[in-house]
């Protein structure tokens, strides 16, 4: 059985391919004004990539933001069931995940199964994601893939009073007039979101393994302060950025197979 998931965010549109429940391949692109095209594009990639044709596929789950939009899609589903199904596919003793998307963020919380126990979701400010670090990274004049890096060669934090987007982009431009290091001003934006992670999930219980998903898991020097500030071993995957299209081709194969395991 072939089954495919795509997942529409807000900045960017994932497309993966599965058979019999192990990947075939995936594909990550940018979501733009046009979703449906992008929807469309992410899924012939991975096609390509897996050198398939699109009649092959049995089933199609769509999810994240776009999903509504989604016609090529034999259902949809919340992201937030993909993301656990997607986590706990890759690490099966994962009972936290922190998704951090484009716009919004999310902690779920697991059974020892896998199925959501609990979330809490922040969508209403963009915060501590995707857009938030983008308009850092442009007030700083870095390329997103440098904030990570730079910030963990910092010696000293320099504290950010406001995690909202438009008040901490005017202190950030304020921190580099005084002379502050852009190394420094990124460990004080990470100190800055992590705490607001953890704050998010204070009602949760943070036992067993955390899997970070979403974009931002791919800045290291999120990663690294959030493991610091967590009793619980932390997991990123490879490629944390299509863990939501993985858990919507793993709801296709279960969908189409008639299973709700």
């Amino acid at each position: 059985m072939i089954t495919a998931g795509v997942d529409i965010g807000s900045l960017s549109a994932e497309a993966l391919i599965m058979q019999d429940g192990k990947i075939l391949s995936y594909a990550i692109g940018k979501t733009g004004a046009k979703v449906k095209m992008a929807a469309e594009e992410v899924i012939n990639k991975a096609l390509k990539k897996a050198s398939l044709t699109r009649d092959r596929i049995d089933y199609i789950t769509g999810t994240g933001y776009g999903r509504v939009t989604l016609d090529i899609a034999d259902r949809t589903v919340t992201e937030i069931t993909c993301h656990a199904t997607g986590a706990y596919y890759l690490f099966p003793n994962t009972r936290i995940v922190v998704d951090i998307g484009g716009q919004d963020s999310k902690i779920i919380q697991l059974d020892s199964r896998g199925k959501v126990v609990d979330f809490v979701m922040n969508d209403k400010c963009a915060a501590g994601t995707g857009r938030f670090l983008e308009v850092m990274a442009n007030a700083l004049e870095l390329d997103i893939e440098e904030l990570g890096p730079l910030s963990l060669k910092s010696r000293k934090n320099v504290p950010i009073s406001s995690i909202c987007t438009v008040f901490a982009e005017s202190e950030v431009i304020s921190l580099i007039a005084e002379g502050c290091q852009r190394r420094d001003i990124l460990r004080g934006l990470h100190e800055a979101i992590t705490s607001r992670i953890i704050g998010m999930g204070s009602k949760l219980r943070w036992d067993g393994e955390v899997t970070m998903t979403g974009g931002v898991a791919k800045n290291t020097g999120i990663a690294h302060i959030l493991a610091k500030k967590i009793a619980c071993p932390m997991n990123i995957p490879e490629e944390p950025q299509i863990v939501g299209a993985l858990g919507a081709a793993m709801v296709a194969q279960r969908t189409r197979s008639g299973s709700h395991e």
